[in-house]
């Protein structure tokens, strides 16, 4: 042996002082079975154990026991019996207990060089094959792989509860070619908690990490990752082929949805609720109001309870605030065999900077951009993605098709896509980079939306799953399809059109004929793109009031103003969306510490918007004229738009089959008597809605529920009638049969 060497264990003191400190970068070559000078040794590093001994792993016959050659805990020695690839078990005395274990340096490679190839390449199936803490059985040894990419690393360490979270218990193997590090980890349970120590690129020990692809978590604050149970998960026996089978027709196009937007932690208002709870009364709920989805605000983990979500740490692990990943798929499941669908908000766009976080992953912008004119997002301050990187947006492509394919999920509504399409948004001149080209389009991201959407939407094995762009600017395309130049999405949130309106109904009514413009500007636009109305949780926080403090006037008129309002975007192209508390005419903003305040039910006006909202949903699915042709300029005639005098809208909504429907809005308190309305053909017309019913709280004007044509022509019609128009109120007229 050479000079300054330990005969017993064939390590320099340079190597020993390496291990002990945690600082050798390749464990497994001094860890585990070496031959030295043609004899079988066994190292193992194991700080405050008081003895070691080798042991046969079928029989556990003693093969040598190991000496302690440093006071750290490191053991080395000789065995007899075994051969070069003999599998063995380390018994070891703890103070006060005794551990049989296969030792986790006996292992081979774990990881296939393909999938590590294909991880290295951008494949998001390789992220979901390989990365993350994954329960197996090893060579007949049930255990732990954990796998994480840190490229520039020069150690990782898992710690847990299974090693006293010790970094020089369990350093792992770095695989070269794709920058991953792996160890398996033998007899580790479910519900283990664990981080990752890593010594970062410049030498220095970061703040532990927790695993970025982990599949569960602890609960907030508190911010390890859970090993995941994967039986329980990957085993969960699904009741919804009845709603999967369906789900493209459910879904598309021409289908009627109608989507309740959920802050989940808090609807139920009960701090200790969890999924099941909220399977047993928001399902039902919100079946029973007739909406055809529930939409979760981000449920993927998220350290700051005050983001509600939108800045999420665990892009692969439903919150622990609501119960286990096994929790959340039951909740699907029952959601779908009531016949709903669940779409997630799901952030691609940044991510916070907590310390445990991906911020400076491997002690590099590993993550993020680099330059801060491309990596700090100035608004949420916030790390932005670079999805430049290969790895990166694997990273993110594969939380999208693990939402989707692990727990059925129907949708993802993908948040903050302008800000992912413009390199200078919400940036000063200077404080950014242009593209290649010079321009402030960001090509990466662009490619990464289209990618996203060809993945989920036209991948077999995924089919009717839709996916929803918040977009707030003019970008062409949105929903044309990737082949026609466009990005691919399925839907997209007519921003435009919630903000102009919005606008409008915060006017006094003597003031809205100088505004008329904001409510038929969106049909100017209507048909470019297939949109989500959408009355969403950012219009009532951060100062902007709730739906019913918007609206001017008295009491009465503030209600009769909203449910004129419902009525008009009820009947208006476009699929529907409502946050919760807005059915009820909640007065008070969004409080994600607090819950919808169900206790204004014993109100009659407030109980009279939620039947109202459940009556539009209802005939909003049963009659196809006000939903089959959403995105196609033949579903849709003006009838009456330039009466801003008298602040009146009218139109023509059809299925292009024979269904028509006609609504008539007031958005005066002063009721219209013989007002006349050309109508498309002749007959009876029913009053479907007329939100000035007194069931809705209204004051009940309108035409007795009747309506009978004359042969007389009006607004370009053939036939027409005299109707009374109620005060700050919305007729939907349809055809008898």
């Amino acid at each position: 042996m050479g000079e300054g060497r330990d005969p017993a264990a064939g390590l320099s003191e340079h190597e020993i002082d390496a291990l002990v400190l945690a600082r050798h970068a390749d464990p497994f070559a001094l860890l585990g079975l070496h031959r030295i000078d043609g004899q079988p040794y066994v190292r193992a590093l194991l700080p405050g154990a008081a003895r070691v001994t080798v042991v046969a792993r079928d029989d556990a016959r003693p093969l040598g026991e190991l000496a302690r050659i440093h006071p750290a805990g490191l053991f080395a020695g000789r065995v007899d019996g075994i051969g070069s690839g003999a599998a063995y078990r380390l018994a070891i005395d703890w103070p006060g207990a005794r551990q049989n274990v296969e030792d986790p340096y006996s292992f081979g490679l774990l990881l296939d060089d393909d999938v590590l190839r294909r991880f290295a390449d951008g494949d998001p199936y390789a992220v979901l094959d390989c990365l993350g803490a994954r329960m197996l059985v090893q060579d007949g040894v049930p255990g732990v792989r954990f796998a994480v990419w840190a490229p520039n690393a020069r150690r990782v360490a898992v710690v847990g509860d299974f090693n006293g979270w010790d970094g020089r218990r369990h350093p792992m193997r770095l695989r070269h070619a794709a920058g991953v590090w792996e160890l398996f980890v033998p007899r580790v349970a479910a519900g283990a908690r664990y981080k990752y120590e890593i010594v970062g690129a410049h030498g220095d020990v970061l703040p532990l990490k927790a695993d970025p692809c982990a599949r569960q978590t602890e609960r907030p604050p508190a911010t390890a990752s859970v090993i995941a149970d994967d039986g329980a998960l990957d085993g969960y026996r699904w009741r919804d082929a009845a709603w999967l089978e369906p789900r493209a027709q459910r879904q598309g196009p021409r289908a009627p949805i109608s989507i309740y937007e959920v802050h989940a932690p808090s609807w139920l208002g009960e701090p200790a609720a969890g999924w099941a709870a909220l399977a047993d009364r928001l399902i039902p709920y919100a079946q029973g109001m007739g909406f055809t989805h529930l939409e979760l605000l981000p449920v993927a983990e998220y350290p700051f309870g005050g983001s509600w979500g939108y800045q999420p740490l665990a892009q692969f692990a439903p919150t622990a605030r609501l119960g286990a990943p096994q929790d959340f798929a039951a909740f699907v499941d029952r959601a779908h065999e009531a016949g709903l669908g669940v779409l997630l908000d799901w952030v691609p766009a940044h991510f916070p900077n907590d310390a445990h976080g991906l911020a400076q992953f491997d002690g590099t912008p590993l993550y993020e951009h680099a330059d801060p004119r491309e990596g700090l997002h100035p608004d949420w301050n916030t790390l932005v993605y670079n999805l430049g990187r290969r790895e990166v947006s694997a990273f993110l492509l594969a939380s999208a098709l693990a939402w989707l394919d692990r727990y059925h999920v129907d949708g993802l509504r993908v948040d903050a896509v302008a800000s992912m399409l413009y390199r200078d948004y919400s940036r000063a001149p200077g404080a950014w980079v242009p593209n290649a080209h010079g321009g402030r389009e960001n090509l990466e991201s662009i490619a990464f939306l289209r990618r996203l959407n060809h993945e989920v939407r036209h991948v077999p094995g995924r089919p009717g799953v839709v996916t929803v762009a918040e977009e707030s600017t003019a970008w062409p395309g949105v929903t044309a399809r990737v082949e026609d130049g466009g990005l691919g999405f399925s839907f997209k949130w007519n921003m435009g059109w919630m903000h102009d309106t919005l606008h409008y109904l915060r006017e006094d009514p003597l003031y809205r004929r100088h505004h008329h413009h904001q409510m038929t500007f969106g049909l100017v636009y209507a048909f470019s793109e297939r949109f989500v109305l959408p009355l969403s949780h950012d219009e009532v926080v951060h100062g902007k009031g709730s739906l019913i403090g918007k609206m001017p006037g008295d009491r009465w008129q503030r209600f009769a103003n909203l449910r004129a309002y419902f009525g008009f975007m009820w009947a208006h192209p476009g699929k529907k969306l409502l946050f919760m508390g807005g059915e009820l005419a909640q007065s008070a903003e969004f409080d994600p510490d607090g819950a919808p305040h169900w206790s204004l039910l014993d109100d009659p006006l407030h109980r009279g918007m939620q039947t109202l909202v459940r009556d539009l949903n209802r005939l909003h699915a049963a009659e196809p004229a006000l939903h089959a042709l959403d995105g196609e300029p033949a579903g849709f005639e003006w009838i009456v738009a330039d009466d801003a005098g008298n602040s009146v809208l009218a139109w023509r909504r059809t299925d292009g089959a024979g269904r028509e429907v006609v609504a008539v809005c007031n958005f005066t308190p002063v009721p219209r008597h013989g007002y006349r309305i050309g109508l498309p053909l002749p007959g009876r017309w029913i009053e479907r809605i007329n939100t000035d019913s007194e069931a809705y709280g209204g004051s009940n004007v309108g035409n007795g529920g009747l309506v009978v044509t004359e042969d007389v022509a009006s607004h370009g019609q053939p036939q027409s009638a005299s109707l009374v128009l109620p005060p700050l109120g919305t007729l939907i007229l349809g055809r008898q049969p």
